[in-house]
């Protein structure tokens, strides 16, 4: 069983910046593909960034690309998201994910999830 928490959340103003932080426990952590996701209100759960099990390779949505940095460090079994430039539409709540499949954008490739951290972007 694999456990993660999410940090960092909170209220910025547009244009301002964040730092979401997942920590892990359970099995190893760097034997897993690590997955970002956000869901606003009403609106289905999307990709954010993904990185591989390496660090190798990382990948972003387009609406965030330029944006925000996905990285991890397998020593403290962690990995972050750097969010900048952040717009209203940013507003949502972050999942941290983990999972097995290289380079998936889809949820249900990932296995284990957060509980959730809330963004707020002000305008």
């Amino acid at each position: 069983q694999v456990q993660l928490v999410e940090s960092g959340g909170g209220l910025v103003q547009a244009g301002g910046s964040l730092r979401l932080s997942c920590t892990t426990s359970g099995r190893t952590f760097s034997s897993y593909e690590m997955g970002w996701f956000r869901q606003a209100p009403g609106k289905e759960r999307e990709f954010v960034a993904g990185i591989r099990r390496s660090s190798s390779m990382v990948y972003y949505a387009d609406s965030v690309e330029g944006r925000f940095t996905n990285s991890r460090d397998n020593a403290k079994n962690t990995v972050y998201l750097q969010m900048n430039s952040l717009k209203p539409e940013d507003t949502a709540v972050y999942y941290c994910a983990a999972g097995e499949t290289p380079l998936s954008r889809w949820h249900g490739s990932y296995a284990y999830w957060g509980q959730g951290t809330q963004v707020t972007v002000s305008s």
